[in-house]
């Protein structure tokens, strides 16, 4: 089996494979001429991400700098995404964020990871597994998304977070590795960070 096969089916492949290369650096010139618009420029910037990402729902905010493997080619975004500065997408395989979604600064997703056997990483091989983020999950900055990981709905990730296995929706989780904290729920009608209580909610 040749290494793009083995990289379309999740297997363990040779990176520097001349056959995987691609358009990956057009992909990157594009994203790189994003990074470099001013904010002012509106309608040019709504245009490139369009260019820029594999897709992007209407509402979404990009703040830059902007990095990522294949320059976003493999990202997908949904309704009303917010994504603030230094965001990173190791973008070998697919990374999907669902609607109204807010990431924080300096946020990774990686979805490629190195065997563990030291020969193979000798070898450059490396491994790609997809990335699912629920509706309005809010990732806190510094988070660090692992390959392979599903985001639930609705879910919370603390700030600094390494996020090594799947969250369910509708929870609070932090720390390293990530792990869940508690459910959303009642108490979060009525306060909404420690202690301080909800005057909008009705």
């Amino acid at each position: 089996m040749d290494n793009v096969s083995r990289k379309q089916k999740g297997l363990p492949y040779r990176y520097d494979d001349p056959a995987l290369l691609g358009d990956q650096h057009m992909y990157q010139d594009k994203m790189t001429e994003y990074n470099r618009t001013m904010p002012t420029e509106t309608e040019k910037r709504q245009q490139l991400l369009k260019e820029v990402f594999a897709e992007i729902g209407k509402g979404c905010t990009v703040e830059t700098p902007l990095n990522a493997n294949w320059g976003c080619r493999h990202v997908h975004l949904g309704n009303g995404v917010y994504l603030n500065s230094n965001i990173t997408f190791v973008d070998d395989e697919h990374i999907y964020i669902g609607d109204n979604c807010l990431i924080a600064p300096n946020v990774v997703f990686s979805t490629s990871g190195h065997p563990i056997l030291p020969i193979l990483r000798e070898h450059h091989y490396v491994y790609n597994l997809p990335i699912h983020v629920g509706k309005n999950v809010w990732i806190g900055s510094a988070v660090q998304i692992m390959p392979g990981i599903t985001i639930g709905d609705n879910t919370v990730v603390g700030a600094g977070s390494v996020v090594t296995s799947d969250l369910p929706a509708n929870v609070v989780a932090f720390g390293v590795p990530c792990k869940v904290v508690r459910e959303i729920g009642e108490k979060d009608k009525e306060f909404y960070a420690k202690g301080r209580k909800l005057d909008v909610w009705e």
